[in-house]
């Protein structure tokens, strides 16, 4: 089945991607033209400078509106340029899974648009564009510092809102402490944001043991994994045996990165540029 479509086709050479239609505005297309210079640019406000960029700018729509727009850049090197022969580029598949999330009704930042350059047969850079949303902060520091009863309030939020995901056939593939932000509406209630969207995947079903396995990068703290599980299986029985998968799981991976940690594999393929 061919792949669906989002937004626009957006040309910009040697840049090539898809945009919203109401983005789709001469002063803004000029701007996003050279993303390179908007994040280098010294005023530009850098949110993240790893194996990725991530900067936050402020775009002209017309001469008296403007966009707040955070601007993701994926350095393609390595194993990943050679990859990028046979799999689609990051920014594609960051643009194609916001958009699905976003018809899905599951909240994500706004993406905006695309562009990746190609030379050749190889990836180049490429750049993911979603609109930026403000009071949010990381899942992970709610973990470490709200008090038991408000932990618990949140946890049940939080397996609500996966679990929704997961009968709506979302996998997010990296579902880490990073990757959720999380705020409290008018109402009191927590809204989760869904990042890293080039690591979503649309299944048909998602099981019951392998969403549960999808859960196990969270960190949630130790003493209030078995109410979270809870939780998330509603009027499912936790039973011993599904208790025992959940946390073989989590130790395989978190065994996996402690030794990636003591190895210094991450440096160590910086250092030789294969990632």
């Amino acid at each position: 089945m061919k792949k669906k479509e989002y937004g626009q086709l957006l040309v910009l050479p040697p840049y090539k991607g898809r945009i919203l239609s109401e983005y789709y505005l001469p002063q803004f297309i000029q701007a996003i033209s050279d993303c390179q210079r908007l994040l280098d640019d010294p005023t530009t406000e850098i949110l993240l400078d790893s194996r990725n960029r991530v900067g936050a700018v402020v775009i002209p729509l017309s001469e008296k509106e403007k966009a707040d727009v955070v601007i993701k850049e994926f350095r393609t090197r390595g194993v990943n340029r050679l990859k990028s022969l046979f799999v689609r580029g990051k920014a594609l598949k960051s643009w194609q899974g916001g958009m699905a999330l976003a018809e899905k009704g599951i909240d994500t930042p706004p993406p905006v648009a695309y562009l990746e350059k190609r030379r050749g047969l190889f990836l180049g850079r490429s750049f993911f564009l979603t609109e930026r949303v403000y009071g949010m902060e990381e899942i992970r520091f709610l973990f470490r510092s709200l008090p038991s009863p408000e932990l618990d309030e949140l946890l049940t939020s939080l397996s609500q809102h996966l679990f929704l995901c997961h009968c709506r056939g979302i996998l997010h593939r990296d579902l880490s402490n990073g990757n959720i932000l999380v705020k409290k509406d008018e109402s009191g209630i927590f809204r989760f944001f869904l990042l890293d969207t080039n690591r979503v995947r649309i299944k048909n079903r998602i099981g019951r043991l392998r969403g549960l396995k999808n859960l196990i990068r969270l960190g949630v703290p130790s003493e209030h994994q078995r109410y979270f599980l809870e939780q998330y299986l509603g009027e499912v029985r936790l039973t011993g045996w599904v208790w025992f998968w959940y946390r073989f799981n989590k130790l395989i991976y978190s065994s996996y990165v402690e030794l990636k940690k003591k190895l210094r594999l991450r440096q160590i393929a910086r250092k030789l540029k294969i990632q």
